[in-house]
């Protein structure tokens, strides 16, 4: 049996654009990518802490150094520039990798700069 657990979390970037016109998909800097181990491609899961949308969609590579969350085609509609984000991805682990299970959690600040990192569950220092 698989159980689907927290793979990487993103938590609470700042949406720098909403592109409507584009066919889908979210934007975020190579350079955060790369910190959450998530790919292109990777399905993810977006809350909108402004608004309480929820939303999913996948990941694209955006310009390494630009800090841009950017997010495309219809589901625009669901943020404006500057809200609050929480980028998720699941994973399906097995029992067994579940004892050596560890979840990417990157903390943002108002300029998309990672300010904390932790490969656990933990509330407290997140809120």
């Amino acid at each position: 049996m698989n159980i689907d657990m927290l793979y990487s979390k993103i938590h609470r970037a700042v949406v720098t654009d909403a592109n409507l016109h584009y066919i889908g998909s979210v934007t975020i800097d190579e350079e955060l990518l790369n910190k959450a181990q998530l790919v292109e491609g990777q399905k993810v899961e977006i809350v909108n802490i402004n608004n309480g949308e929820r939303f999913t969609t996948y990941v694209i590579k955006g310009a390494k150094g630009s800090k841009d969350i950017c997010i495309n085609g219809a589901a625009s509609r669901l943020v404006q520039v500057g809200d609050r984000v929480i980028i998720i991805a699941y994973a399906s682990f097995s029992k067994d990798e579940l004892k050596d299970y560890k979840p990417v959690v990157l903390q943002v600040d108002e300029n998309n700069c990672v300010v904390g990192s932790a490969d656990e569950l933990a509330g407290g220092i997140y809120v």
